[in-house]
């Protein structure tokens, strides 16, 4: 194996090799308001039941939104809203209806109030599960109560903000199936 030879490198810019995660369009609704958020800030907790968590600064539209409601559906774009990603997150729903802003086609969910992204791959419905760390840390801790996929692509090609303006786009998919304990898959 290939060994590296590191130097010292800024600890604010240590994201741009840790979040691996794709971004997401968060939408959100609470009474007679609704609203969609750029989020990469995100992480799986637990596959039985489904738990994500999110974190989310209480300076931004949605937060009230979500906090309220505990619900909102994780959507996941791909590489082909890229730019639709970034306007999203450069605009705030207080001042723009982002949904007739940016051409966003809305499905009604089954099971929360918000609404899924027709041009997204993926939609998760969620509710809140823990908001014992949304006023001090901003996270929020969902049970992803029901999950709507395409069925093509099969590995569709996400975006993964590196942070300074630079995305990567998500490549091949390289299989290791064989090598692991059947328990551990």
């Amino acid at each position: 194996m290939r060994r590296y030879r590191k130097f010292d490198y800024p600890v604010e810019d240590v994201r741009r090799f840790l979040e691996p995660g794709p971004i997401v369009l968060v939408t959100s609704a609470w009474k007679d308001q609704r609203n969609v958020m750029t989020l990469g800030w995100h992480m799986v907790l637990a596959f039985t039941p489904s738990r994500v968590a999110t974190m989310i600064s209480s300076g931004n539209h949605s937060f009230e939104l979500i906090r309220r409601s505990g619900e909102c559906v994780i959507n996941v774009p791909t590489a082909a809203m890229l730019d639709t990603v970034v306007g999203i997150g450069n605009s705030s729903g207080a001042a723009i209806d982002k949904f007739e802003h940016f051409g966003l086609d809305t499905v009604a969910a089954g099971a929360v109030a918000a609404p899924l992204l027709a041009q997204c791959h993926a939609s998760f419905e969620c509710r809140l599960a823990d908001r014992s760390q949304v006023s001090r840390h901003g996270m929020f801790i969902w049970e992803v109560v029901k999950a709507h996929v395409a069925r093509t692509p099969k590995v569709p090609r996400t975006v993964h903000y590196r942070g300074d303006g630079q995305f990567m786009l998500s490549g091949d998919e390289v299989s290791r199936r064989r090598l692991f304990k059947p328990e551990m898959l």
